[in-house]
């Protein structure tokens, strides 16, 4: 199928990677001229395992290109992806100016029919609401279609490769086969393609991650509780997840979740709601948790040391808000490095991957980022473990000790055995451990 990606962002480049992969002809479209041009010497833009790859692969057979031109790019597609960004308002509304720029462009470009389809995350009546937009600008018929993505950022490879469900929200029966054609290479194994009105598609994808991200949050306060009553949440969460109406996915405490979605869904599904007068109260106590759940080593860092932190450094393992991802958006490290700059303290902080981000950030100006993690450490008097990367997992604790002022650790993942730690010389700080 001759196919086009509006938007080189994460999903739109992870979805226009993979369906070249499947054989189609993809032209992902850009209005950032830069990006575009980097794209196109094989400079990709977002930190993804295998993206690269793939990317370079498909560009070279003639299934992948790159482009700044919406006539260009309209004319040689059947069906066109908006996977363009939807950021929060400050009510927590999702804006989608971006979303029906994208809608009027194509309704002023198009000369014959078009499938539309709305691949960024978008709230309950986005599909309406650019189908209206291209009608105001064309009298040739269009099927906008809601499909959103289930990728998780470190694994979207996998996930759009080999996806649990694909959900195709439309109320035309010809565009649900030729939508149910594009994506049957990859349901091969059986998994379901899931035909539904676009309302409910949208609905669907908020309330799946809302879901996922009340698990984090109930894992948070059970853990909150286990610091109190002196339980421990990893016993407490190989118990409950054992059964298998539960599970074991999402329901590790830590430090909060953060990222582009989980925060930026919860929010959009509470203000959807509160639009339709009715309040998620459930969800918002999620959003709430999880604000707290982000300073929540704070208070054993000031409970070990003092409420002043002058004179004390303190390092950071992990930056990025998960693993395999360069993503800092609504990141715990940023909070927490926020609060203990505020209280005086010094920071130091590595990340495999993220150093870069940090630094379009402007956190060089605030903090020091370490190419190493054990030179990181150096004449630190806290290691604070913020993200779960797979290098921190077996670390050289003699050396660690070695580099260090005082040899505390703050677990912000629960990574390490606290015994194990202790054993080694450590005072040791986990999220309702023992």
């Amino acid at each position: 199928m001759k196919l086009s990606i509006i938007g080189t962002g994460y999903v739109g480049l992870v979805a226009g990677a993979c369906f070249a992969e499947a054989g189609n002809n993809v032209i992902c479209m850009d209005n950032n001229e830069k990006k575009i041009a980097d794209l196109e010497k094989g400079v990709i833009p977002i930190y993804e395992p295998g993206l690269d790859i793939m990317v370079k692969r498909n560009v070279q057979n003639g299934k992948l290109s790159f482009s700044t031109d919406m006539k260009h790019t309209v004319d040689n597609s059947d069906i066109i992806f908006i996977a363009v960004g939807t950021p929060p308002d400050e009510d927590g509304s999702a804006d989608l100016s971006h979303v029906l720029s994208v809608a009027r462009a194509i309704g002023r470009t198009m000369t014959v029919p078009k499938i539309v389809v709305d691949k960024s995350t978008v709230p309950v009546g986005t599909a309406k609401l650019v189908r209206e937009t291209i009608e105001k600008e064309t009298d040739i018929p269009v099927q906008v279609v809601s499909n959103p993505e289930f990728l998780k950022e470190g694994a979207a490879i996998d996930d759009f490769m080999y996806p649990d469900r694909v959900v195709i929200g439309t109320s035309d029966e010809k565009t649900a086969e030729i939508m149910q054609h594009l994506y049957a290479p990859f349901v091969r194994t059986g998994n379901p393609i899931v035909v539904m009105d676009e309302v409910s598609a949208e609905l669907t994808k908020y309330a799946a991650n809302s879901l996922l991200a009340t698990k984090i949050s109930f894992m948070n306060e059970m853990a909150r509780i286990c610091d109190r009553v002196g339980a421990d949440v990893m016993k407490v969460r190989k118990g409950i997840g054992s059964d298998k109406r539960i599970g074991h996915s999402f329901i590790f405490p830590g430090t909060g979740f953060g990222g582009s979605c989980f925060p930026k869904d919860v929010k959009a599904l509470i203000r959807t709601a509160r639009d339709h007068d009715y309040s998620l109260k459930i969800l918002q106590a999620v959003e709430d948790v999880n604000e707290e759940q982000k300073q929540y080593l704070i208070p054993k860092i000031t409970g070990h040391f003092s409420t002043d932190l002058k004179g004390k450094t303190f390092t950071l393992w992990g930056l990025s808000f998960k693993p395999n991802t360069d993503d800092m958006r609504e990141a715990p490290s940023r909070v927490i490095i926020r609060e203990l700059l505020a209280r005086g303290a010094a920071v130091k902080a590595h990340d495999p991957v993220a150093l870069e981000e940090a630094h379009r950030l402007g956190l060089h100006k605030e903090i020091e980022l370490c190419e190493d993690n054990y030179t990181a450490l150096k004449e630190s008097d806290g290691l604070v473990l913020v993200t779960e990367w797979l290098q921190y997992r077996e670390p050289d604790f003699n050396r660690m000790k070695a580099l260090m002022k005082t040899p505390v650790i703050f677990d912000g993942r629960n990574i390490y055995n606290p015994e194990i730690a202790r054993e080694q010389g450590f005072v040791y700080y986990g999220v309702g451990r023992l």
